[in-house]
This record gives structure tokens, C-alpha cells and sequence, in this order.
């Protein structure tokens, strides 16, 4: 069974899908991505990292979760529009101006 449909019969058990719409799910990818950020708040990357792994599993499975729920209300491909991404992203930083700098494209 895949990600996808695991995802849909967990949801579809407990007959969420009515509140699964794409504005609240994008508040919900929102609010948990806060919720991954707040555990390094304060702290260090190793620190976190160290210290609470199983946290950051949570909340990027969370953020994750959410975004395959939007994907699949949308009827997108997330394989294809990755890859549309890191084309347009390809365009926006060629490697001669942007290997080992971390300017925006438009600083370049």
C-alpha cells in the first residue's frame, strides 16, 4: 500500500475527508511546519538533532501528510511537479552562479 493510500483509508475510517479542503489544508501544512521550527527554536541544529529526532519525524511526517492530502485533492503527480520545480529552480540558479553560494537568484 502506498504512502498515498494509507494516508486516505486513515483518514476516510474516521470520515475527515469533509474537512480536508485545500484552504485548510494549507493552514495545516503551515501550522505544523511552525510546529517543526519551534523544536529549534533557541537551540542549535546538532542540538536537536541529538536531542530530539523523534520530534522532528513527527512534525515533518505531520507537514508531509498534509501535502500528500493536498496533492491528492488536487489530482497532481508529486513526482511531476517536482520535477517542474527543480527545472524552474535549474533556470533560476545555474550551477556556474549558484554552486557554493546561497544568494537568491535575483542577487546573482
Amino acid at each position: 500500500m502506498s504512502s498515498m493510500e494509507k494516508i486516505n483509508k486513515f483518514r476516510d475510517e474516521r470520515n475527515w475527508r469533509k474537512f480536508h479542503n485545500e484552504k485548510d489544508l494549507a493552514i495545516s501544512i503551515s501550522l505544523e511546519a511552525s510546529e517543526l521550527l519551534e523544536l529549534f527554536q533557541w537551540k542549535s541544529s546538532d542540538e536537536v538533532k541529538k536531542n530530539n529526532m523523534n520530534g522532528i519525524e513527527e512534525e515533518l511526517a505531520d507537514v508531509l501528510i498534509y501535502s500528500y492530502m493536498m496533492v491528492d485533492n488536487l489530482n497532481l503527480n508529486v513526482d511531476e511537479i517536482i520535477s517542474k520545480k527543480l527545472k524552474k529552480n535549474s533556470e533560476k540558479y545555474p550551477i556556474n552562479l549558484s554552486r557554493g553560494n546561497n544568494k537568491k537568484y535575483n542577487q546573482f
